[in-house]
């Protein structure tokens, strides 16, 4: 083969591979078609969104999307809300749902609460189609002591203004709770709660618990009254077994201290025997030491003899019984 017809050959097909690659790298088709929908986007803008790692079809199929619903949104701004890691898809359905609902959303709240990280779009359809939020069975006692174990059906729309920085479906539940529980309390017997169990949504309604929450609370419906148990006599009943259980604790503290007291009396007579004992046993020889150093004679001591024969015959009679020796003498 002719070289000159080689050297051709090998030169289109490099244009045709650098064709390729211009047009992979500049998105010619995107461009067209924005063009063909009435979206003036330049060439190099789109070149650009490939130096800064922005994907082109994204922003150029969100701006189509806008512009035919009517939204003036630019490509800067969508551009930006993508590096600041949103949701650019989401927040444009989000500002098209809220144009066709006649809701006032502005492209930078919703990207604020796209960036927040709630779902903006979701928030806009809460707004026209409010929903219903069911709070788990909340226990109160009534002042007659008996338990209203009672359930809530809550219905809330998304408050726009309120999405950022706005408290979430916990507090409102956990506001509603406390609401009931309020309610029920003050309450004087559980049957006024079950003859109107309206009260309590209006009471709790009137308390305007939706403040500083993402919510408005449109109504709360009783959806479940029940009786629960007799807690008021429960705890007079755990009362007086802990007045019984204190009293017999005490109890038994005063009879160890009795028992310690008798214990102690009878030590200290035991030591108080020993040591009459012990006297009466160093009499015989005190009077021994006497009748040697001529203190006391012998008259003396058998005058003391007699006088004890005397007591001991004495305590006798009192007793009722005689000496041995006494009826032997008789």
């Amino acid at each position: 083969m002719d070289p000159a017809i080689i050297s051709i050959i090998i030169m289109f097909a490099l244009i045709l591979v650098f064709v390729a690659v211009l047009f992979s790298f500049i998105p010619v088709g995107l461009w067209i078609s924005a063009w063909a929908a009435g979206v003036r986007i330049g060439i190099f803008t789109l070149v650009g969104m490939r130096f800064r790692r922005v994907p082109p079809a994204l922003i150029v199929n969100s701006l189509i999307k806008a512009d035919k619903a009517g939204i003036n949104v630019s490509t800067n701004q969508l551009e930006a809300h993508y590096l600041a890691g949103g949701n650019v898809d989401r927040v444009v359905n989000a500002l098209i749902a809220a144009a066709r609902a006649n809701i006032p959303l502005p492209f930078e709240r919703a990207a604020a609460i796209d960036l927040a990280g709630r779902n903006v779009l979701e928030a806009v359809q809460m707004s026209v189609n409010p929903r219903v939020i069911e709070t788990p069975t909340v226990s109160a006692m009534a002042k007659n002591g008996i338990e209203v174990r009672a359930k809530a059906r809550v219905t809330v729309r998304a408050n726009i203004d309120r999405l950022v920085g706005g408290a979430g479906e916990e507090t409102v539940i956990a506001r509603v709770g406390e609401g009931i529980v309020t309610t029920v309390g003050s309450s004087e017997t559980h049957k006024a709660v079950l003859e109107n169990p309206d009260l309590i949504s209006r009471t709790v309604l009137n308390k305007g618990l939706d403040a500083g929450t993402a919510f408005e609370i449109l109504s709360i419906d009783i959806a479940d009254v029940d009786v629960g148990r007799n807690i008021g006599a429960q705890l007079q009943t755990d009362q007086a077994e802990a007045d019984k259980r204190i009293a017999q604790a005490k109890a038994e503290e005063r009879r160890a201290l009795a028992v310690a007291r008798e214990q102690e009396m009878k030590a200290m007579t035991q030591e108080m025997r020993a040591k009459v004992v012990e006297a009466e046993a160093e009499v015989p020889q005190a009077m021994a030491q006497a009748l040697r150093e001529g203190k006391l004679g012998v008259m003396d001591y058998y005058q003391l003899q007699n006088i004890l024969a005397d007591t001991g015959m004495r305590e006798a009679i009192a007793k009722g019984t005689v000496p041995n020796n006494q009826e032997q003498g008789r």
